[in-house]
């Protein structure tokens, strides 16, 4: 992936990506997977920030580092729009929302719904809420990203074998790789 800023990039300012990333960030729950349909559907389709592929690019690179996958999509998306700066403003939007919000329950809020039975069933209802977000961000990342049936094929293989065996996510990321160089050898899209 190459590190170019987007046409409109330029012009863009810190404070819009602040407050586009605090959004994201104060609006979204579960995590990682779950907040990828949110970050998409904001910086993909109704921003325009970067495209379906360069965004499935980054989800695979942030795949591949330590810490947190909103964190590091945000952090990279950031980068690609306003250099370092960018990174950094995006990395403090997505992340401040949760901070003060933590921060509130813990200080205020916990020891008041701490055994709250309805507080119990909302969270609950949240946890099914929160797959199906997930799942609606692998779908729609698997139609942008695999291509013919090599892909679909891989896809299917690499999830199976997540399932059975347990590995560790890093060791199926390195088989992917690996079968990619061995089933694509050059001939894949660049």
């Amino acid at each position: 992936m190459q590190n170019q800023k987007t046409e409109n990039s330029n012009s863009l300012s810190l404070w819009t990506i602040l407050v586009t990333f605090l959004k994201i960030g104060a609006f979204t729950f579960g995590g990682g997977y779950a907040i990828l349909p949110v970050i998409k559907r904001e910086i993909v389709e109704n921003r325009k920030w970067v495209n379906d592929n360069v965004f499935s690019d980054i989800l695979i690179i942030t795949q591949g580092m330590p810490g947190q996958l909103a964190l590091n999509s945000s952090i990279q998306i950031g980068v690609r729009l306003r250099g370092t700066l960018g990174g950094i403003t995006a990395a403090m939007g997505v992340t401040i929302p949760s901070f003060l919000i933590l921060l509130t329950i813990a200080a205020y809020l916990y020891p008041l719904i701490r055994d709250n039975i309805y507080m119990e069933a909302v969270f609950y209802g949240i946890r099914p809420a929160v797959v199906a977000l997930i799942a609606t961000a692998a779908i729609k990342m698997g139609r942008t990203i695999l291509h013919g049936w090599n892909g679909i094929i891989l896809c299917a293989v690499l999830l199976v074998t997540a399932i059975i065996t347990g590995v560790h996510p890093i060791l199926i990321l390195l088989i992917g790789g690996l079968a990619g160089l061995v089933v694509c050898k050059g001939a894949c899209k660049q």
